[in-house]
Formats: structure tokens, C-alpha cells, sequence
């Protein structure tokens, strides 16, 4: 094979990669950045920690990353959750509330923070619970049956926050939004555990495929003998989960949670993320790495346009036009206009 027939397989190749036009995105959006600020693609090793601005995106992603991946679940078995900011609000208040009580109680040492986690992502877990139950036993459409608790949680949040933004005075619990380990913020580290483990379920086992199945036509994934309500209640579980492990983040971060704020308009950018990684919002088609890509899309557009002296409000209607965009490229009877009118086109340009 010639050097251009080869060069040419490789440029198809790319270009049919569900992965290339996120990471295009991405790589464009870093170097716009690069060449209006020369050092925006610095990164320097001070203090036995790495910094830079793409430390700082990665970082500052690391609470969507982890939603997105539980979306990216729930969206491919044709469901939907736009409770996960409720949802970590939830998980925020109740480590919040733990870590107070256990020390008032007298507990010392890494007690606290071992019972703000579990009971965080216990009560996460358990919205996720809420959820599945709702959309696989009762048969509501998922998007009600997740309203249900978007309303409801920041409410559930504040009653245990007595309507309060609840400080956390605990060095252990800071240390997961903020601490740093090898030189890098050790919040990427729970984002790559948390990857690498479902990658690897849904690789190495059936489940991907079962996934997948159900994505494409859950009756007949049931007739096939699928336990296709089960792995749906099981996808809505694990993405109220990763809500409370971003919801740990998100607190630790600030050292607070903020029943009111905590996550507001989060589950639009895991939406965003998860369908400008290549998951088809109609179920069935999924890409994990795609729902981190996109992640990392929007945090470094949002990272843009606060560099740029944009206002803030900007950034809601460039992520606005964003899923305006992504649901038109996802409809197939958008699709099929855009191909007519390139073959007319073609025909007129021939003629």
C-alpha cells in the first residue's frame, strides 16, 4: 500500500472515531487559550505539587466527570436523571451534618470523615433508589419521575441544614476537594478510580453488552432473557452515587454546603457532557471516555469565557446553543436534510 493509500485509511479511520471531534473540541479550545495567553499551557512543579491551568480544569471537572459517567449509564439504558444536582446537595448537607454531629459527640480522628462518606453516598445512593423505583416499578417517564426529587431534595437539604449554609471546620474531610497526592489534586485520582472500575465492568463482563441491548430495545433485550428493569434500577442507583461522590468534592472544596446552590443547573452540563461525548440520548450508544471528554468541553469553555472577561451569563447561552446544537446533530431527520441538500449541492456544483 502507497504512502497517501495508507495515510488516507488512517485520516478515515480518525475521522469515523466517536472520540476524534470531542478531542478536536477540546484540543481547540486549549489552544485558543495557549495563544491568547502564552502561559495558559504552562505547568509548573512547586512544592512537590504540579500547577497550571489545565491542573486547575481537570480539577475543577472532576465533580462533573463523575456525574457525567452515572449519566452516561442511565442515558444509554433510555433513561434520564435531572435530580443529580438535588442529589449532590443532599450528599453535600448530610457529610456536612455527620461530620458536626460526630464531633460534638466526641468522636475523633478519621471517624468523622469515614461517617460523612459513608453516610453521604448511603443517602445518595438512596435518592438513586428513589428514582429507579419510580421510573422501573411504577412505569413513570423518567424525566418526571426525576423531577420529582429536583424539587424535592434542595428542599430535604435545607431541612437538614435548618435552611443554613453549614461550615466544615475538619482538615481530613479537605483534604479530598484539596489535597493533593504524587503532585497531582487527589481528586483526579477518585475520577480515574471511578473510571477505570466501570470501564473495566463493562468491558470485561456482560453487562456493557446487556447495557447496550437494553439501549437499543429493552422488550426485546427481556425477552432475550436480559434482567433488563434490574440493570436500569442499577444504573439510576449508581448515578445517584456518583452525584454523592461529586457532592463530597463539591463540599470539601469549599469546606461548606450550600443546600440551595450546591450543584444548581448541574444536571444540564452532565447532559451536555455525556451527549458531546457521543452518547445517543436515544439509549443504546454510550462512550464513557466521550462523557469525560465532554466534561473536560465544558469546563475549559467555561474556564474561556471567564478568561476572556465574558460576563458570567454568557457561559448559560453558549451551553444553551451547545444542546441546541448536539439534539440537532443526534435527530435523524436533521441528518438526512443535511445530506439532501450536500448531494443537491454536489449535483448543482457538477452541473
Amino acid at each position: 500500500m502507497s504512502a497517501d493509500g495508507a495515510t488516507r485509511r488512517v485520516l478515515r479511520w480518525s475521522l469515523a472515531h466517536p472520540l476524534f471531534w470531542p478531542l478536536l473540541a477540546l484540543g481547540l479550545l486549549l489552544l485558543g487559550n495557549g495563544l491568547f495567553n502564552p502561559g495558559f499551557l504552562a505547568l509548573q512543579w512547586r512544592d512537590g505539587h504540579l500547577y497550571g491551568n489545565l491542573v486547575d480544569i481537570a480539577n475543577r471537572a472532576a465533580p462533573l466527570v463523575l456525574v457525567s459517567l452515572g449519566m452516561t449509564l442511565v442515558i444509554a439504558v433510555r433513561g434520564l436523571d435531572i435530580s443529580v444536582g438535588a442529589v449532590l446537595a443532599i450528599a453535600a448537607t448530610v457529610a456536612a451534618w455527620t461530620i458536626a454531629r460526630t464531633q460534638a459527640a466526641g468522636a475523633e480522628g478519621l471517624l468523622p470523615l469515614f461517617a460523612a462518606i459513608a453516610a453521604a453516598l448511603a443517602a445518595a445512593a438512596a435518592c438513586g433508589l428513589w428514582n429507579g423505583l419510580l421510573v422501573v416499578k411504577l412505569g413513570l417517564q423518567p424525566i418526571i419521575a426525576t423531577l420529582v426529587l429536583m424539587v424535592a431534595g434542595r428542599g430535604i437539604a435545607q431541612l437538614l441544614s435548618d435552611g443554613q449554609i453549614l461550615t466544615i471546620y475538619y482538615e481530613p474531610f479537605a483534604f479530598l476537594g484539596n489535597g493533593f497526592l504524587f503532585g497531582l489534586p487527589f481528586s483526579l485520582f477518585m475520577v480515574a478510580l471511578v473510571f477505570v472500575g466501570l470501564k473495566l465492568l463493562l468491558e470485561r463482563s456482560a453487562l456493557g453488552l446487556f447495557v447496550r441491548a437494553i439501549g437499543h430495545n429493552p422488550v426485546a433485550a427481556h425477552v432475550a432473557g436480559v434482567r433488563a428493569r434490574a440493570i436500569t434500577w442499577a444504573a439510576y442507583v449508581f448515578c445517584g452515587f456518583s452525584a454523592g461522590l461529586a457532592g463530597l468534592l463539591v463540599s470539601s472544596n469549599v469546606a461548606s454546603a450550600d443546600a440551595n446552590n450546591a450543584g444548581q443547573l448541574l444536571e444540564l452540563d452532565a447532559i451536555l457532557a455525556v451527549s458531546l461525548g457521543g452518547t445517543a440520548l436515544a439509549g443504546g450508544r454510550f462512550s464513557l471516555a466521550g462523557s469525560l471528554v465532554g466534561a473536560l468541553i465544558i469546563q475549559a469553555l467555561t474556564t474561556t469565557i471567564y478568561a476572556i472577561g465574558v460576563p458570567p451569563q454568557v457561559n448559560l447561552v453558549v451551553k444553551a446553543l451547545l444542546v441546541l446544537v448536539v439534539l440537532l446533530l443526534q435527530s435523524p431527520a436533521f441528518r438526512a436534510q443535511l445530506r439532501a441538500r450536500a448531494r443537491l449541492a454536489g449535483h448543482g456544483g457538477g452541473a
